[in-house]
């Protein structure tokens, strides 16, 4: 999930992100400019810093140089910055012998922070996503409860922006060459997002008139109502890159079963061919290629059983998986349906200290599939079919065609 963006063109060049220059003659550190025009971008449109906020720099194994940009960038507006910068090996180490002793106390400092700030922006880089994959599941649940409040506080009370950083493992991710896989960052991080706005809008009035979704593809037969929640467009402004729209179930309506075909990871851990039984809206049987670790995070607390999220993905440039969920969940002609926590608006009121976005693509060369409103055929093989939202398709929003 992200939230609106309106137009913002991106650096032309901010791939070259690891670049850092020598020390100047007054010992500051010289910041290639194209990073300084993220900052920008970060501390400007996407938060909109004004005078005399608070913003927490969260910097997940990132080069210095960023988080230096972002410092001075925030006090350019008159912002007050803080920075907490992790390592993974370092909170692997941690979660390993994680405690409730330990970590009651340090959420208790989170939050207390968290509750200070006005805005939060995460750079979140990764030289081995698998650097959790060993810690035990029940650590993992003991952490991720404790810190829970923190994470309401900061998704609910301040402005907030997330930002994968690139790196030669989400090349390998991707199955790129480093090369190419920089090519492909800079596509969709300069997508021209304020083309997405009209078609989702449409998209916007159609979900929140709507009661029945009926999804069907190989392996999937899913039914649900939306009746009454309400939908939120996210056209950049929360996550870059970006591409939605998401609504969410009514907590007990979703019924039958739904084959996800990207694979994904979550809390260090790789599944492969997910596959979901609902009744009555809850989780009755879920299989994978590690069905065991699936059941032990769907049984972290009741409402990790239950779906907090359904949103279609629509980001032209974004057509494989690559076992990143900021990218995968944004995938043309893709749909996610995610188990646990729902958002306050638009929202069902499942609590969860999971929030798994689980993807299905229904291109062709993925099965194809189809998305049906209260009988009416909406999206065919991942090709918004009703004239409204053809500006959603992926040649209007690379400029192809006017989607008249």
């Amino acid at each position: 999930m992200g939230a609106g963006f309106s137009g913002i063109r991106w650096p032309a060049s901010i791939v070259v992100l690891h670049a850092r220059l020598p020390l100047g003659l007054d010992g500051g550190m010289i910041i290639d400019p194209r990073i300084t025009l993220l900052a920008q971008g970060l501390t400007g449109f996407s938060t909109t810093l004004k005078k005399g906020e608070r913003v927490l720099i969260d910097a997940f194994d990132v080069p210095d140089a960023i988080i230096i940009a972002l410092i001075r960038e925030a006090r350019r507006r008159g912002a007050l910055p803080y920075v907490q910068v992790h390592r993974a090996r370092i909170t692997r180490e941690l979660s390993l012998g994680a405690e409730e002793a330990q970590f009651a106390p340090h959420a208790e400092v989170e939050l207390a922070r968290m509750q200070k700030m006005d805005a939060y922006i995460a750079l979140r880089g990764s030289d081995n996503i698998f650097e959790g994959s060993d810690i035990p599941a029940e650590k993992v649940q003991l952490v991720s409860r404790l810190m829970k409040p923190v994470l309401d506080h900061r998704v609910g009370k301040t402005k907030w922006v997330v930002l994968r950083w690139p790196s030669s493992a989400m090349a390998q991710q991707a199955g790129m060459s480093t090369e190419a896989f920089e090519e492909f960052y800079l596509r969709v991080c300069t997508l021209d997002y304020s083309r997405m706005t009209p078609g989702m809008a449409a998209l916007k009035k159609l979900m929140d008139a709507t009661d029945q979704v009926h999804i069907k593809g190989p392996g999937t037969d899913l039914r649900f109502s939306i009746k009454g929640i309400g939908s939120q467009p996210c056209g950049g402004l929360r996550n870059i890159p970006d591409g939605e729209v998401f609504s969410c179930p009514v907590k007990d309506s979703v019924e039958g079963v739904v084959q996800y075909n990207a694979p994904t990871v979550y809390l260090g851990s790789s599944f492969d061919n997910i596959r979901l039984v609902f009744r009555q809206g809850r989780i009755v049987e879920a299989t994978s290629n590690n069905t065991k670790r699936l059941n032990e995070i769907l049984d972290s607390d009741a409402g990790a059983r239950y779906v907090g999220e359904f949103a279609l993905g629509f980001n032209p440039y974004i057509l494989e998986p690559m076992r990143d969920i900021l990218f995968d969940e944004k995938i043309a002609g893709s749909f996610h349906f995610t188990p646990g926590q729902a958002y306050d608006y638009p929202g069902n009121g499942n609590k969860s200290q999971v929030h798994w976005d689980m993807v299905c693509i229904q291109r062709p060369e993925y099965g194809g599939g189809e998305i049906w409103f209260d009988g009416k055929l909406i999206r065919k093989d991942g090709v918004f079919v009703p004239k409204t939202l053809h500006k959603l398709n992926p040649g209007y929003l690379l400029g192809q065609s006017d989607a008249k």
